[in-house]
């Protein structure tokens, strides 16, 4: 067996599960942006590299340097909408729901990939699992009701 993280062992036929490992190492971290996305289904393509939000002030040095792209959030709206996803090897993680990821990638729309962030609008919209109420309510707390009631007129 082999230590990957404090109380994490893996046997050497096992691929290790890098969410997972990382929010054990970290668990103020939620996994957000491309990540969740693609762990909500909302993507198709995986992600370039791991994204999570943590509260200001946190210090997310040994995360940066580890190729992880880290947003700061106020400590009021950090814990808004998390929800326990799968991994990609079936470990439970922590991540923001589909509501609030489409809300902070329509708000964030500029640093996402055209394709991505067409694919993850639309996927959310013709899903059965939507929450507009819910979408709406985020959109609302983060001060984008506007762009976000945009996609929502057009696309429902």
């Amino acid at each position: 067996m082999e230590k990957v993280a404090r109380g994490i062992y893996i046997t050497d036929d096992v691929w290790p599960d890098e969410l997972f490992i990382l929010q054990t190492k970290n668990p103020t971290v939620i996994f957000s942006g491309e990540t969740a996305l693609y762990l909500h289904g909302l993507i198709d393509r995986e992600y370039t590299e791991v994204c999570i939000t943590v509260p200001n002030g946190y210090n997310a040095t040994r995360l940066k340097s580890a190729n992880v792209r880290v947003k700061y959030v106020t400590k009021e709206i950090h814990g808004m909408g998390v929800c326990s996803v799968p991994s990609i090897s079936g470990n439970t993680v922590r991540a923001y729901d589909q509501e609030r990821c489409i809300c902070e990638l329509i708000k964030d729309r500029k640093k996402y990939e055209v394709q991505n962030f067409q694919t993850a609008v639309k996927e959310y919209m013709a899903g059965k699992g939507k929450n507009l109420s819910r979408l709406v309510e985020y959109a609302e707390k983060l001060k984008i009701r506007d762009e976000v009631m945009k996609y929502v007129e057009v696309l429902v």
